[in-house]
């Protein structure tokens, strides 16, 4: 994978090389799966924990806009205030699971215009991500394309473009009843973005096919991508520090009902109050 980042003149994205992050995860074979070594358990929701003690926090001391919250220090049980289907607030740097929302110094800048990528992982090779917010042309089908298909599972699933770079990358979203197993999650097949939300790329999606076969999970379950985005070790940091992006903490269901919707930038300026994001 190679690595694009914004310049201090946002007219153009040099290009670096770099290797692409294999998570240790998408090694695993696809017929022998199993429970990954280090998953919490199914209620470890830190996320939702964290907002909260931020919407309490904001409740209760509205003239601070600051959403820092020391989790080391926090209270021991979560607020008994109840979060929306949807919520998002500003965070102070990236984790893996964020949402990096452009801001007006992107404007004019033709692929990261007005765009809201997730961020995959965010490890020592260097972040990448996915943009959310562009619309599928095609399904795959339509594409041709062979290294995000296997034997036609995949093959009446949209494609939505995911950023500059070429790779591969799908997202998958269980959909699971009170009390059912997460099939996806045990497997330990697919590295894990948030709770309920993993990747994988075309080196994994002949285990996606198996999984699909199994009845293990649902094809109208998994989001592809064509193509990603992705920094140098410490270049995303510097982005942000020059006020390119502005970095959230969202819902799982934001972006599992959200993606290839044009109109999330606008929405999560909404979830995250009158203050503009820049």
């Amino acid at each position: 994978m190679e690595a694009c980042f914004v310049t201090s003149k946002p007219t153009s994205f040099p290009i670096h090389t770099r290797k692409s992050p294999t998570p240790s995860s998408l090694k695993i074979s696809c017929c022998q799966f199993r429970s990954p070594s280090s998953s919490g358990g199914e209620d470890d929701d830190w996320r939702s924990f964290r907002a909260k003690l931020i919407a309490t926090q904001k409740l209760s001391t509205p003239q601070i806009s600051s959403s820092f919250v020391d989790l080391d220090t926090a209270v021991d049980h979560p607020p008994s205030i109840s979060l929306g289907e949807k919520w998002a607030h500003v965070i102070h740097g990236p984790e893996k699971g964020c949402l990096l929302i452009a801001t007006e110094k992107l404007d004019g800048v033709h692929i990261f215009e007005r765009t809201v990528i997730l961020l995959l992982n965010n490890g020592q090779l260097g972040p990448s991500g996915i943009i959310l917010n562009r619309p599928s042309l095609m399904s795959i089908k339509e594409t041709r394309s062979t290294a995000l298909d296997v034997a036609g599972t995949f093959s009446e699933q949209a494609l939505y473009f995911g950023g500059p770079l070429e790779e591969g990358v799908f997202l998958v979203s269980p959909k699971r009843s009170n009390g059912e197993e997460d099939a996806v999650g045990k497997s330990g097949v697919f590295e894990e973005v948030m709770k309920g939300m993993y990747y994988g790329t075309k080196e994994s999606v002949g285990c996606a096919a198996e999984m699909v076969k199994r009845n293990l999970v649902g094809a109208e379950d998994f989001r592809f991508f064509d193509g990603c985005c992705g920094w140098e070790k410490d270049q995303l940091k510097d982005e942000i520090k020059a006020g390119y992006w502005t970095v959230a903490a969202c819902s799982p269901n934001l972006i599992q009902m959200e993606v290839g919707n044009v109109g999330l930038w606008d929405n999560l300026l909404s979830l995250l109050g009158p203050k503009k994001v820049w």
